[in-house]
Order: structure tokens, then C-alpha cells, then sequence
């Protein structure tokens, strides 16, 4: 009689439950999608999986030694997953040969990685672990203002919604997005990283924004017209205003998720000298006998 689930666990048909347990972690960690890319390694990984789910059970496991692999139509376990053309749901055959209570989402026993190897889930009735944790890269204004953002994985584009305020190193869940068995669908876990926008300083829940003022303005006041991140705002500069001086504008800056109060935007002045050879000659001699020089 053919022992190849067995064989499938690379164990002897003898094996106790630690070692099949041991066993089973040590191929499922080789052949997981996420670590293995060879392309047969997800159809290895099924194959281990559906093995561990009978073996795993005392009560399969006596029927299995009982029938052997005249279940699988006499075929060993191996060549009859390779013979249904990539297409087989080995979930569907456990439960047809032993019952609704068998199959990869029951409470037969596989539950994917976790619990003690550190992929979470558990090896205990908890069901295969379908998630997903991915990292994703978003704009500095949609983290800003909130917003879509199009993301694309495993051939899959899609857009998922981001709040306003979110920071570098946060999580959001986006249901029914991870890996698929059957009708079952496991949620996506994107680890944000927020790209850089080199006008804008961060300063925990305000904004900074450097802008250009025109000497003219700086020394007898005038009106700057500057974009921000949601619309063009026009700023009234007072005279005599400072190189670095600061403007705040209310509640223009990051939204703070917990508080649900939102920061403010502070547009630092930047004077801007113009060439000397641009003023006029007559100026410049009248400028050098009355500026101060120091």
C-alpha cells in the first residue's frame, strides 16, 4: 500500500503527532508562495497543506492508513494533484472524502502559518491564513488631505481610501484583498510609508512652507500670491518683514487622528535680493551712502 501523503510530509508512516507537526512547519515554511517564488511551489504547498490535514487528524489519519491512496483513484497523492492540470481543490476532496468537517477551513487541524513560527494564524483550528502584509508608498498631499490612492498587486489594481492625516509606519486593512480559497477571502494590511515633498516641513500636526517675497514687499508691504497644498491663497505681507518670518494660516495643516483637530500651515518668508546690476545705477550709489552696514 502506498504511504504518499507520507511521503508528501517526507516522514515515515510511523511518525507521531510531533513529528508531523514538526514536519509540516518545516515544508510549509519552504514552499510558502510569499517566501518560495519558484512557480510549482504553490502547488507544492497545497499538496503539504492537504497532507497535514489528514495526517494531523487521528481519525482521517486511521482512514488513510486503512485505504491508502485508493482514494486518490490508486494513484499516490503526488501524481493525482499533478493530474488535475493545476485546477484541483484539494479543500473540496477532503470534504467529500471525509465529510463536512474536513477541508483547509474547518476545524480539522491546518490552519497556515503561525501561533510558534512567527506568521500568525496558528497550526490549531483557527483556519489557513489568508492576509496579505504589504508596504505602499503614498503622496505627501493624500496623506495630508486624505483621498484615493491606486494601488496594484498580484495583477490586481484597485483603490484604496485614505484617511486624512495618516503618518509614515501606520496600517490600514483592506477587506477581501489578501489571498483566496475557495469562496474564502483574506483581508490586505498596508504598512504606509508617506513619500517626501521638498516644500513642506512637517512639525508634528503643522505645516511649513517657504515662499519667496519680493524686496519691494519685504520693506513697504505688499500682497503674495502662494499655492498651497488644497488652493492658491493670497497673503498681505506687512513692511519690514524679516527673512524667516513666519504667517500662520489656521487649520491648513495635518489632520491629527486622534484629536480629530487639524494643525495649521506656516508660510516662512524668504526674501528675495535682486542683482545689482538690475537697479538703477543712481539708486545703488544713493543705497551705498544711506543703508546702513551693519
Amino acid at each position: 500500500m502506498s504511504k504518499s501523503l507520507y511521503t508528501t510530509l517526507e516522514i515515515a508512516p510511523g511518525a507521531s503527532e510531533a513529528e508531523i507537526k514538526k514536519a509540516y512547519r518545516k515544508l510549509a515554511r519552504q514552499y510558502h508562495p510569499d517566501v518560495n517564488k519558484d512557480p510549482a511551489a504553490e502547488e507544492k504547498f497545497k499538496e503539504i497543506n492537504a497532507a497535514y490535514e489528514v495526517l494531523s487528524d487521528k481519525e482521517k489519519r486511521a482512514k488513510y492508513d486503512q485505504y491508502g491512496d485508493s482514494m486518490f483513484g490508486g494513484q499516490n497523492f503526488h501524481d493525482f494533484a499533478r493530474g488535475q492540470g493545476g485546477n484541483v481543490d484539494l479543500d473540496e476532496i477532503l470534504r467529500s472524502m471525509f465529510g463536512g468537517g474536513g477541508g483547509f477551513g474547518g476545524g480539522g487541524g491546518f490552519g497556515g502559518f503561525g501561533g510558534n513560527t512567527g506568521f500568525g494564524g496558528g497550526f490549531g483550528g483557527g483556519g489557513m491564513n489568508l492576509d496579505i502584509d504589504a508596504n505602499v508608498t503614498i503622496p505627501f498631499a493624500v496623506a495630508v488631505l486624505g483621498g484615493k490612492h491606486s494601488i496594484s498587486l498580484s495583477g490586481d489594481s484597485f483603490d484604496i481610501k485614505i484617511p486624512a492625516g495618516i503618518k509614515s509606519g501606520e496600517k490600514l486593512r483592506v477587506r477581501g484583498k489578501g489571498k483566496r480559497a475557495g469562496n474564502q477571502a483574506g483581508d490586505l494590511y498596508l504598512r504606509i510609508d508617506v513619500g517626501q515633498n521638498p516644500e513642506y516641513e512637517r512639525e508634528g500636526d503643522n505645516l511649513v512652507k517657504t515662499f519667496n517675497v519680493p524686496l519691494y514687499a519685504a520693506l513697504f508691504g505688499g500682497k503674495v500670491s502662494i499655492q498651497t497644498l488644497e488652493k492658491e491663497v493670497t497673503l498681505k505681507v506687512p513692511e519690514n518683514t524679516k527673512n524667516g518670518q513666519r504667517f500662520r494660516l489656521k487649520e491648513m495643516g495635518v489632520m491629527n487622528r486622534q484629536s480629530n483637530v487639524r494643525g495649521d500651515l506656516y508660510l516662512k518668508a524668504n526674501i528675495v535680493l535682486p542683482p545689482v546690476d538690475k537697479i538703477d545705477s543712481a539708486l545703488v550709489e544713493q543705497m551705498k551712502k544711506s543703508l546702513p552696514q551693519e
